[in-house]
């Protein structure tokens, strides 16, 4: 089966591109570094040059937690300390545009949230500008990636999973490759940004 390219689908009205969880504490160096999880920056940043180029919406989550967040250890939790709210590991790593809308989740410390539709109001922002159809990557395909793609499935919203814009924690090996086949097998469809984008030129 032939690869689909994002360079070679014209974008319009009602696609957006979704970018999740790309911050400092998922890239190496982070608390919770997911492995080559910095080889996503740069394709994710081509993705969003060509929507950029396109006057297209741009949405990026992110996870804001408080210090006391029960997903951390200290709390009984399964993962270390990480994207505490207005620490440099919660920064975006992307080259995001002004216009681009960053949605923030995981921000009460009794409840977390994999999901960027879980507990905030991505629904309501993506309808408002009238999103019908998401490209989504980011970090980690077996978390927050597939827990996203699900849940925008479930509301009624088209997914195009760039497959070449994830990476895996992969704690069980082969997470990934599951949380892959369960997107796909749920109705999202497979495509790469590629090496190549190359982002047109706005007409005038």
């Amino acid at each position: 089966m032939s690869v689909i390219h994002l360079e070679d689908v014209r974008l319009g009205f009602g696609d957006a591109l979704l970018a999740v969880d790309v911050q400092n504490d998922f890239l190496p160096g982070g608390s919770l570094a997911v492995p080559r999880g910095d080889e996503v920056v740069p394709v994710l940043n081509r993705a969003i040059a060509r929507f950029v180029a396109d006057w297209l919406p741009i949405f990026a989550t992110r996870d804001w937690h408080p210090p006391n967040h029960c997903s951390f250890t200290e709390q009984g939790g399964p993962w270390p300390p990480h994207c505490i709210q207005s620490s440099r590991g919660a920064d975006i790593a992307l080259k995001l545009p002004g216009p681009a809308v960053v949605v923030s989740k995981g921000t009460l410390p009794e409840r977390d949230a994999y999901s960027g539709f879980d507990g905030t109001d991505l629904k309501e922002r993506l309808r408002a500008l009238g999103v019908k159809h998401l490209f989504v990557g980011g970090l980690a395909t077996d978390y927050c990636v597939v827990s996203t793609v699900r849940d925008a499935l479930v509301r009624g919203f088209s997914v195009a999973l760039l497959t070449d814009a994830i990476r895996a924690i992969d704690v069980d090996p082969g997470d990934g490759a599951r949380a892959i086949a369960e997107m796909q097998r749920l109705g999202a469809v497979p495509m790469e940004v590629g090496p190549h984008l190359a982002p047109p030129q706005p007409q005038p």
